[in-house]
């Protein structure tokens, strides 16, 4: 990106299966975001998290990108990209090294996370992220920060986040065809993470749920660190089918009936409401009542948040089995496009028998009034994303050293890739 030398300027691009969205960023010198630029466009030649039709992706992404540099009088060249799609896996692996100095070094810390990282993937699949999760020197446990400790022994808990080589490789291709450079590849769950929750949620325990057009990504956090990733290939777009199957509507209309009267708790509408569907081959539109829209809407939000509850039990098992905190005490946070629904935190909250929010950006300045939505979690967290890998030193290329320092340098709560 050109524009003035001295600004710092981040730009993230959420491609997602129902639009695309390009953010610009500049970092102000108190480390905050300030949005200075927003691009959108209707998604096409995406599905659930992979592309299906390159040029339509390429086109969609020129026009949302086209859109960003017009309101920020700037000029794309590189950008942070999210990533989503069935194929993300994940894994907690560990590591150990003797303590060179008696004393824990920044190097020591370095080469535990690489004994811890270096686990042999499959030809297909590639490494994300490399989140460390919390270190123990000899007999102590669960230290956050060991840089500086005494000890004869460490080591190290992490959690890798994997996706697909040639789904990665599709999603790239569509960026550099704009003429684009990708900085990072981001899975989105954590994006979303990064943008809407808080220190003290993460701490606690918390799910992340981002309810897009074609996937829910799904982001478990405990103990301040992330425990799980998951992406289940169904979300908001077996909604809009289901209306439009059930009132003999064009898609484009149900999607809109959805958005503006939609309503995922039907005892909550009025038994008065009426909202007008549209027919298709030129039939005139019918008034239907909203409470009819609402039973079809809500049992289909109920199967999506169960679907999300079975993996939380299972996962929640595995961790109460490996002795780790298992407890979401802070409960679940819903956000993505589809999570703008009326009556849904109270759906959701019969689902999983938790609290539950509606999760919308956090830290934020600049074009506020555009992008304070939960459909815009994912491309704000890669603005934070963007913003914490920055403030490393920018001489240091390699991806080895971007962990360095990292405990001091990102508010100690997300690691960044190693």
């Amino acid at each position: 990106m050109t524009k003035a030398a001295d600004q710092k300027l981040i730009v993230g691009l959420d491609i997602g299966t129902s639009e695309v969205t390009a953010l610009v960023g500049e970092v102000l010198p108190d480390n905050t975001v300030n949005v200075i630029g927003m691009g959108s466009s209707p998604s096409r030649g995406m599905d659930k998290g992979g592309v299906n039709d390159l040029e339509s992706v390429v086109k969609s992404v020129q026009r949302a990108v086209d859109k960003a540099e017009l309101m920020a009088e700037c000029q794309i060249s590189s950008v942070y990209l999210s990533l989503s799609g069935k194929h993300i896996s994940c894994q907690t692996e560990k590591g150990m090294v003797p303590i060179s100095e008696k004393e824990v070094t920044q190097d020591d810390v370095d080469n535990v996370i690489h004994t811890a990282k270096s686990v042999k993937l499959s030809d297909e699949q590639r490494t994300l992220h490399v989140i460390p999760q919390e270190f123990a020197i000899d007999y102590q446990e669960g230290i956050k920060n060991p840089v500086g400790l005494s000890g004869v022994r460490m080591e190290a808990s992490v959690h890798l986040i994997t996706c697909h080589n040639d789904m990665a490789k599709n999603i790239v291709k569509a960026v550099e065809r704009c003429g684009l450079t990708v900085d990072h590849l981001i899975f989105s769950g954590l994006a979303s993470s990064y943008a809407v929750l808080t220190p003290d949620e993460r701490e606690l325990g918390v799910c992340v749920v981002d309810i897009g057009g074609g996937t829910m990504d799904l982001a478990i956090w405990s103990g301040g660190a992330l425990r799980h990733a998951e992406v289940i290939p169904y979300a908001g777009n077996v909604v809009t089918s289901d209306i439009a199957y059930a009132f003999g509507t064009p898609p484009g209309d149900a999607e809109d009936i959805k958005v503006k009267y939609g309503c995922a708790l039907s005892e909550l509408v009025s038994k008065d409401a009426k909202v007008d569907v549209p027919s298709v081959g030129g039939r005139p539109s019918r008034s239907l009542q909203s409470q009819t829209l609402a039973e079809v809407i809500e049992p289909r939000y109920s199967e999506l948040l169960g679907l999300v509850n079975q993996k939380l039990l299972t996962v929640q098992e595995q961790l109460r089995e490996a002795g780790v905190k298992h407890h979401l005490a802070a409960g679940i946070v819903l956000t993505g496009g589809a999570a703008q629904m009326e009556g849904l935190t109270e759906c959701a909250e019969r689902v999983f028998r938790h609290q539950v929010r509606i999760g919308q950006p956090l830290e934020l300045s600049g074009l506020t009034d555009y992008v304070q939505s939960p459909a815009y979690a994912t491309a704000v967290g890669l603005l934070h994303y963007g913003k914490d890998s920055q403030s490393f030193d920018e001489n240091e290329l390699e991806p080895k050293r971007s962990v360095s320092g990292l405990f001091s340098r990102i508010s100690g709560w997300l690691k960044k890739e190693f």
